[in-house]
């Protein structure tokens, strides 16, 4: 039975050119996707017509085929053929036909119908890319469990069962949190190493696709979204599309959200470029200053507004003039009066921070770097960096982060503070940057509601063990932690 050519075009965006190609495609190889990709990129739409069974070459069922076909993010539309695929081009008349290079110096049946209708003809294997679309979508949003693994040691000296943990998570819907702190907007442009250039010593490399992600202390508001509380987020953005960008975002994970338009100051964003799974540069599109007064009123009345019907007041502050400290002391005292927790991040990658300028926090979460900066103190220990910090800060609690060398806690323990270290549960993690984020927010959410803090730094790590697993900054769910603390180890 013949594929009705008009059918195909249903299925495919009007006005654009359609580019075919044809083949058996037993099993999906690199060649195929390299031939695929470069198809997809002669034109607007890909059709891929998958021959009949009785086909020379053919050893694997046409169904089955098909199905693997169309699992290919590429591509537009995927036909079985039952005739020869020049028959099939003669109704369809793509504008290209897409052939493997060794085919150009050999006798080509659809040449003929092709010049027919005046099409053409282009004869590629495609470039050397193994980063097929799917893949890469795969490496933004598939949490990869099996990498992480859960210490044993640390929950039996601190006398809590892991899989006890899977009753707090469920809970998180019942807080109410505002989070006050930087906006920014991740960019992360994947793509492909051609390799250095002649010219100069410069790696030089080729865009394969482009990706966008709420970050900063909106990632903090969408992770406490993602995991069940009722959120408001109050903030200080550009006047341009990267605000509308995240307003639209941060509204679609059902956050109430007060963004204040200041046209002076853009948007926060920082543009990743990547290749292989790594980082190759960062650059950043930002302005340092403080608010003005203006504004910092603004974000008072909104925060002191939110407060009267919130459980926690989470400070993620990013060092880009959201939360200069007349703000910060006015915030903190009126929740201070109000009887609301508050927990702080501050922090500085390539930018400098004070943590200890938050004073009276639940929970403060810095770096090594972060801490030493607070306190001024390049040489001490750990044990003691963390308590000079928490007499600093006057902190109830102090977790200083190690990135692969896991945390450090500092807390409370039956009437005198002691220290414990937790490693890094993930083993391969392939972005880490939003590790800092999901832990303080996960980690504070089982603080307000009464879990001790040894079993909320547990559930933090689980927390950034999911996040990095998988690239660019995007809100974690119960679900997913769920999954983590009942998955089985291997």
């Amino acid at each position: 039975m013949q594929v009705a050519a008009q059918a195909i075009r249903s299925q495919l965006e009007p006005g654009q050119p359609i580019v075919f190609v044809s083949g058996n495609f037993n099993i999906l190889h690199p060649g195929h996707l390299r031939l695929l990709t470069f198809a997809a990129e002669a034109g607007g739409s890909l059709v891929v017509g998958v021959n009949s069974d009785d086909t020379s070459g053919v050893t694997t069922p046409q169904n089955l085929r098909l199905e693997g076909v169309r699992a290919i993010g590429i591509v537009s539309a995927a036909v079985a053929l039952c005739e020869p695929p020049e028959a099939f081009i003669a109704r369809l008349k793509p504008d290209i036909v897409v052939k493997g290079r060794e085919y150009a110096t050999r006798f080509n049946a659809e040449q003929a119908v092709v010049d027919e209708y005046g099409g053409r003809i282009l004869f590629s294997s495609g470039e050397v890319r193994f980063s097929s679309k799917d893949l890469l979508d795969r490496e933004y949003s598939e949490t990869q469990f099996s990498t992480i693994r859960k210490p044993a040691d640390y929950p039996a000296r601190n006398g809590f069962d892991v899989a006890a943990l899977a009753k707090i998570p469920p809970r998180f819907s019942d807080l109410r949190v505002t989070v006050v702190g930087d906006l920014i907007v991740d960019e992360y442009i994947d793509c492909d190493p051609l390799g250095m250039s002649q010219e100069d010593p410069t790696i030089v490399v080729t865009p394969l696709e482009q990706k966008r992600f709420v970050g900063g202390a909106g990632i903090v508001a969408a992770h406490a979204a993602g995991l069940g509380a009722k959120v408001r987020y109050i903030a200080v953005t550009g006047e341009d599309e990267c605000a509308d960008f995240a307003d639209d975002v941060l509204k679609s994970y059902g956050i109430d959200v007060d963004l204040f338009r200041d046209p002076t100051r853009p948007t926060t964003r920082k543009q990743r470029y990547r290749a292989l799974g790594k980082t190759l540069l960062r650059v950043n599109h930002l302005r340092q200053q403080a608010v003005d007064p203006e504004n910092q009123e603004r974000i008072f009345e909104a925060a002191n507004a939110a407060l009267g019907d919130t459980d926690m007041l989470l400070f993620a502050d990013f060092n880009y003039g959201c939360l200069p400290q007349p703000l910060v002391d006015q915030l903190c005292a009126r929740a201070s009066k109000l009887g609301v927790m508050m927990a702080a991040d501050s922090q500085a990658s390539s930018q400098l921070s004070d943590i200890s300028r938050f004073k009276g926090m639940t929970l403060i979460t810095p770096t090594e770097r972060e801490a030493r900066l607070a306190v001024r103190d390049s040489e001490a220990g750990l044990v003691v960096l963390a308590e000079r910090l928490q007499r600093s800060a006057n902190a109830a609690n102090v977790v200083i982060t190690l990135g692969a060398e896991g945390l450090l806690v500092h807390a409370p323990s039956q009437g005198q503070y002691r220290t414990d270290r937790l490693p890094a549960f993930n083993t391969a993690p392939k972005d880490v940057a939003g590790a800092g984020d999901s832990f303080f927010t996960c980690a504070c959410l089982a603080l307000r509601l009464g879990v001790d803090i040894w079993e909320a730094v547990y559930l933090g790590s689980l927390a950034a063990a999911c996040q990095v697993s998988r690239v660019g900054n995007m809100p974690l769910t119960t679900s997913e932690l769920l999954t983590e603390i009942t998955y089985p180890e291997s």
